[in-house]
């Protein structure tokens, strides 16, 4: 039995050309967040953002037995869900959500004290206005590296067009102006994390 992220993904795209439908549901179960995170950097509605991801879906359906480097999947899905997104903003579709769509990043349980539920939701609102507070060139890559599993800087640079070599340095930087925001606000975020993170960019 194969799980979720034994496969390699051009064998994955292989199987599901062949007619496996566990191929194909592992490749929409590790591939879906990212499409997510690419169509989320283009501020769509929800709605849209929907439509956009699920005709990349379709799309890659279309062209299973076609891919000339199925091993690069994640790539090509990236730049197909580019794509579709920029044809629904070319359609007049765009919608801006608003923050507080996403309100945190680690989700609250209802298990924990009042207290801590309340600091956590402030902690993350701080997190959340620093974070529209930057670039969205920055946004989108973070956006993007944040989804789980971790995207391939190979798929990261169709996704937004830009070269392998500079998503590192640009990464760190990101981090570094999203520490700078959250030290202004002087809040409840600690950004000693952060700081760890852009020197391991």
């Amino acid at each position: 039995m194969h799980g979720p992220d034994s496969d390699a993904p051009g064998e994955l795209v292989r199987r599901a050309a062949a007619g496996d439908q566990r191929a194909w549901d592992q490749l929409v179960a590790r591939y879906n967040d990212l499409l997510w995170s690419v169509a989320r950097g283009y501020r769509l509605s929800t709605a849209d953002a929907a439509d956009a991801i699920q005709t990349s879906w379709l799309r890659l359906l279309e062209n299973l037995d076609r891919i000339s480097d199925p091993d690069r999947v994640a790539a090509w899905l990236a730049t197909t869900t580019r794509r579709e997104c920029l044809k629904v903003l070319q359609r007049g579709s765009r919608e801006r959500p608003h923050p507080a769509g996403h309100a945190t990043l680690d989700g609250i349980d209802g298990s924990g004290p009042v207290d801590d539920r309340l600091l956590l939701a402030e902690r993350d609102a701080e997190l959340w206005e620093a974070f529209t507070g930057m670039s969205d060139r920055c946004q989108c890559l973070l956006r993007v590296l944040m989804t789980s599993p971790p995207p391939s800087y190979e798929a990261v640079a169709a996704a937004l067009e830009m070269p392998i070599g500079s998503i590192g340095p640009t990464r760190a930087r990101c981090l570094a102006r999203l520490r700078t925001l959250l030290e202004k606000q002087g809040g409840l975020f600690d950004t000693e994390p952060l700081r760890q993170r852009e020197g391991r960019s």
